[in-house]
């Protein structure tokens, strides 16, 4: 019976429009409800008393913005458990990140909410204004019921071990001195933030195909193309990621003489960007593109770029720039990817000029053995994976907290994280302090772009004064949404971190 209950919207809609002609009030109650509890069922039946008739939407599996791993249940499942309420007439699954288009649609008397959500500082998703003002509109209300308050992610996270064990008890203990308020307000701490993003742009192409097995006579894998996509990616990605959270970003970049890409790359930039690009002389915008299956594994990369490095007059007005400018900046994030933008002179302004300076080395195919973090002579927080550290130290099987100090000390930094892939990561502080973060995704869709965000998240933190710990987290947070994200399609919204966050430590 619960099945014949749960609906397409369209036809909730149509249902809504013939309860309304019969003279009959409506309520809607909207959200993810994964697991469904006494405080669901609650709501519901308080609900239910307002009106002469209760429908439910539930958000869609692809819109739950609550991390990698949930929801737990299927939008399918979760639907049928709501429909066997006998309070509720009817149930749709809504695909949809709010329920904005649900309002609009089924135009509901009343439109209920929990008790949470009655102080809009408690909504970090900053879906409830909206909302209001989409059921307004159709001469509806917003109504909260009361009651003891339960959460879903809270039992779900200790009871049904939805978590790895080693994440699980990482939570534990932050949870003893960290709660889902804190995160929220050191996010909001940083909206008045002045950021400088000081790096190379990228075009990240995915070529996307399906394997057609060995050609007759060659050995070598034939595919077959289906589409292809453009990604901004680069420091133009970093500078996006800050945005969502910064109040100003500044990213000063430069692009290729020829094959610029400065109309695509200035529309992916987010409003609060100001873009200053100059140009390198004899070369293209750098340009990579990968082909990738249908599983979403890589088979291969092309690199669109020039083997001549920036200088001559346009070398000179950046430096002149960096002189002038850094140090104005509350900090400066250099990812720099050694493709040959910032040079010895650059880094040398930067080091002596920027106040707080982060710094990421990236090692790949094209400056493997030539570029490490330790042209740098100072940076105040130092990122890199586990293979760009070694290789800068030369050092391939001491430990690595050993490592890690060693090159804290020798950049005069006082925080270096080093990312781990699936083991998580390393973070210590100037004084030695050591944290190990567990990987907070089990699921990764792709790898491209995770260390730029926790990079952008991690640095802007600790600039304005967030406890190192809890920077690491954010951070570690950040990349874990972003694994989540082909390429660079879309930044890590404050929304969904927030989300996340609070869901991890519920």
């Amino acid at each position: 019976m619960s099945k014949s209950k749960v609906l397409s919207l369209t036809t909730l809609a149509e249902a809504a429009d013939s309860y309304r002609r019969e003279g009959r009030t409506i309520g809607l109650c909207h959200g993810t409800f994964d697991l469904l509890h006494v405080g669901h069922i609650r709501h519901f039946q308080q609900a239910a008393e307002m009106v002469d008739v209760l429908l439910v939407t539930v958000t869609g599996d692809a819109y739950v913005n609550k991390g990698p791993d949930r929801p737990v249940f299927t939008e399918q499942l979760r639907a049928e458990h709501i429909a066997a309420l006998g309070c509720v007439e009817s149930v749709a699954v809504n695909q949809a990140m709010t329920g904005v288009n649900v309002l609009e649609l089924i135009k509901p008397d009343i439109y209920i909410k929990g008790e949470e959500y009655r102080d809009e500082k408690g909504d970090v998703t900053g879906n409830i204004r909206p909302e209001e003002e989409a059921v307004e509109r159709h001469g509806g209300e917003l109504h909260f019921t009361g009651g003891v308050t339960f959460s879903s992610s809270q039992l779900l996270n200790c009871h049904f071990n939805t978590l790895p064990e080693e994440v699980s008890l990482f939570l534990r203990k932050l949870k003893a001195k960290l709660s889902p308020d804190d995160v929220v307000a050191a996010l909001d701490s940083l909206k008045d933030l002045r950021v400088l993003v000081v790096g190379e742009s990228i075009i990240d192409e995915y070529h996307y195909a399906e394997g057609q097995g060995k050609p007759g006579k060659n050995s070598i894998m034939a595919v077959r193309y289906r589409e292809q996509e453009r990604f901004a990616g680069g420091a133009i990605a970093v500078a996006n990621h800050i945005a969502a959270f910064a109040g100003r970003v500044t990213l000063a970049s430069a692009l290729g003489e020829y094959d610029r890409h400065e109309e695509f790359i200035r529309s992916k930039l987010q409003q609060n960007i100001d873009a200053d690009f100059y140009t390198l002389h004899g070369g293209p915008t750098l340009r990579k593109r990968r082909y990738v299956q249908e599983s979403d594994e890589k088979l291969f990369e092309v690199y669109y770029s020039s083997d001549t490095s920036f200088g001559g007059d346009e070398e000179a007005r950046f430096c002149r720039w960096l002189e002038a400018h850094a140090g104005a900046f509350d900090l400066v994030v250099v990812p720099d990817y050694g493709n040959g933008l910032i040079s010895s002179s650059m880094v040398e302004k930067l080091t002596n000029h920027a106040g707080l300076l982060a710094v990421n080395t990236q090692i790949n195919s094209a400056n493997r053995g030539y570029h490490f973090i330790t042209r740098y002579s100072r940076a105040d927080f130092v990122a890199l994976n586990e293979p760009e550290l070694r290789m800068a130290f030369h050092d391939r099987h001491s430990d690595l907290e050993l490592l890690a100090r060693k090159a804290i000390q020798q950049l005069s930094a006082s925080h270096l994280a080093v990312t781990r892939g699936s083991e998580g990561l390393l973070f210590i502080d100037q004084g030695g302090k050591a944290l190990n973060i567990p990987a907070l995704s089990t699921k990764v869709l792709d790898r491209i772009g995770a260390g730029d965000a926790f990079l952008s998240l991690a640095s802007i933190c600790i600039a304005r004064g967030v406890k190192p710990e809890v920077s690491a987290f954010i951070g570690a947070a950040a990349a874990a949404l972003d694994v989540q994200i082909v390429c660079n399609r879309e930044p890590v919204s404050k929304a969904s971190l927030a989300k996340y966050l609070t869901t991890l430590l519920k």
